[in-house]
């Protein structure tokens, strides 16, 4: 049984290795598009995968597969929460195998899944914050209404607010937990506008909230007890001090590179799922 507020404790993780054809496939939203090294973000994963298992996590890691260049971005493909797991339905088809095989193995798993029934709903992972007490979905290129409509109706124990992204990347991309009702935002025109819709519009209007510069240091990784961040090196550095600081003494926490990932607009959460394996193993679909 989760607690409520859920506290951002979790037993396992997914992850995918990097496929060699993330550096030709991938889709980046910058107007010039950077080139991937992929034996450097096979390393900086690596770390990454050594870093949740420190974390006491059983990772589940899943070989790359070259005919899905995105696979390694595990976070779009389900929304899970009490044990449940909506499955999510990308907006680009060719993803649409990463997600059955993410289905397969959260049942194995003892999940109970979702599958959206509307077939003009698209939704991303990535456009999905849980904050312990509400969801915000955002609405983005990704992710439509009938998709938001998704995570009401599989989590209806949980408030749901949307939030309307106009132009840029994922949620994520801009706003994070880090610690009981705490937020890091970023602070470009994109993350003001969210932080003022959830502001106007939240159930909860006690979070306490980190605006940071730069708006990739925002997006960050809480686990069990732990917040994993940027590097504080000279992009960032500002920001991440700024984190640190607000952060204290009482909240451990760490850096992992994403410097590659980033090229394609990808954040820390992008490259993990987490979930709590249920203590007694049972299939049930819904």
């Amino acid at each position: 049984m989760l607690t409520y507020p859920f506290d951002f404790h979790y037993t396992s993780a997914i992850v995918c290795r990097v496929a060699a054809s993330l550096s030709d496939a991938a889709l980046s939203q910058r107007d010039i598009r950077e080139v991937i090294n992929v034996e450097k973000a096979r390393r900086q994963h690596q770390e990454y995968i050594i870093t949740l298992r420190k974390l006491g996590l059983d990772v589940i890691e899943l070989q790359a597969d070259e005919s899905l260049p995105e696979g390694v971005f595990v976070e779009d493909t389900a929304v899970i929460c009490n044990g449940i797991a909506l499955i999510c339905r990308p907006a680009v088809s060719g993803r649409l195998k990463e997600v059955g095989i993410i289905r397969t193995i959260l049942r194995r798993e003892g999940l109970s899944t979702i599958d959206i029934k509307d077939p003009l709903a698209t939704i991303d992972g990535g456009d999905v914050l849980f904050t312990g007490r509400e969801f915000f979905v955002g609405l983005t290129k990704a992710t439509n209404m009938a998709g938001a409509k998704a995570v009401a109706s599989a989590f209806p124990e949980y408030p749901v607010t949307l939030l309307r992204i106009k132009k840029g990347a994922h949620l994520k991309n801009y706003v994070s937990m880090i610690a009981m009702d705490t937020m890091a935002i970023g602070q470009s025109d994109i993350a003001k506008d969210l932080l003022r819709q959830m502001e106007e519009n939240s159930e909860y209007k006690s979070y306490k909230i980190i605006t940071l510069r730069d708006d990739p240091a925002a997006n960050c990784l809480w686990i069990n007890g732990t917040v994993l961040h940027l590097p504080m090196d000279h992009r960032y550095g500002e920001s991440i001090r700024i984190l640190t600081s607000r952060l204290g003494s009482t909240i451990s926490h760490g850096e992992l590179m994403n410097s590659e990932f980033a090229k394609v607009d990808c954040v820390l959460s992008s490259r993990c799922i987490l979930f709590n394996r249920p203590k007694e193993i049972s299939n049930v679909d819904r």
